[in-house]
């Protein structure tokens, strides 16, 4: 991993995404962890963290907390480009949005 690429995802920035997701966008989280994370089952879920790579997700899966890594299709170089993939990564589900 070059050095932009790990400023890139620093704690602050991934935890500022994270927050995000988890306080605006926890419909979408959820989508994440039942589609790209294959537990269709959860009835909820919380980003933890977020790099170049992928996403680390936390679902709820009949009253149990599980781990759930979802990978990118490519690797990413910057919040921005977070931003971007994430949006991607929903309309592949929900088309309409």
């Amino acid at each position: 991993m070059s050095e932009s690429v790990s400023e890139a995802f620093s704690p602050a920035i991934s935890d500022r995404i994270c927050g995000h997701m988890n306080k605006d966008h926890g419909d979408a989280v959820l989508v994440y962890a039942q589609y790209f994370g294959k537990i269709s089952d959860a009835t909820a879920a919380e980003m933890k963290s977020i790099d170049a790579k992928g996403m680390d997700l936390s679902a709820q899966v009949n009253g149990e907390t599980v781990p759930v890594r979802v990978n990118f299709d490519r690797t990413l170089k910057d919040a921005k480009e977070a931003h971007v993939i994430l949006v991607e990564m929903l309309k592949r589900v929900r088309p309409s949005d």
